[in-house]
């Protein structure tokens, strides 16, 4: 077992190449962080961005399931927080905290089960779906995540012919 790939050893330019896309890219997403500041979505978006740059012809990398398991992300986040957690569990969950983290982890199962029955599994949207439940969301959230997703899945378009799987 060798600590550093072959593979890059003998050809590091895609390496270098995408790591550096790579950074790029969440240099973009950060720059509009003032605006979000939820560590978690921001979290699920460079996991996407790593799928994208360091596997881009997986299966998980495609559009369908990168902006679909977002989405996915998305719905299942504003339901827990906003119908489970506000309407209908409102003063239990500001009495008892177990339920708040149980509200999360909901989240997170429901977000599974939706993109797993819709071939929408991009499993870093999973993320997208417990920063949402946790924090909350904005329009201005939802539109930072969908915009994020679209770029990610576009620039992989793109750049879909020079782009190599980097395992």
């Amino acid at each position: 077992m060798h600590l550093i790939d072959r593979a890059f050893i003998r050809n590091p330019r895609h390496y270098i190449i995408q790591s550096l896309l790579a950074a790029v890219a969440i240099l973009v997403i950060l720059y509009f962080v003032e605006v979000l500041t939820h560590a978690a979505i921001v979290a699920a978006l460079g996991s996407s961005a790593f799928i994208v740059f360091a596997m881009p012809h997986s299966v998980t990398a495609r559009p369908r399931r990168l902006v679909g398991g977002h989405i996915i992300g998305l719905i299942s986040g504003v339901f827990c927080n906003f119908v489970i957690l506000n309407l209908l569990l409102g003063r239990f969950a500001i009495e008892w905290e177990w339920i708040t983290w149980l509200v999360y982890a909901l989240a997170v199962g429901l977000s599974i089960f939706l993109m797993t029955i819709t071939n929408t599994e991009h499993p870093p949207a999973s993320g997208t779906a417990l920063g949402v439940a946790a924090h909350g969301y904005s329009w201005q959230t939802v539109v930072f995540i969908l915009a994020c997703a679209v770029a990610l899945a576009v620039i992989r378009r793109l750049f879909r012919r020079q782009l190599r799987d980097l395992f």
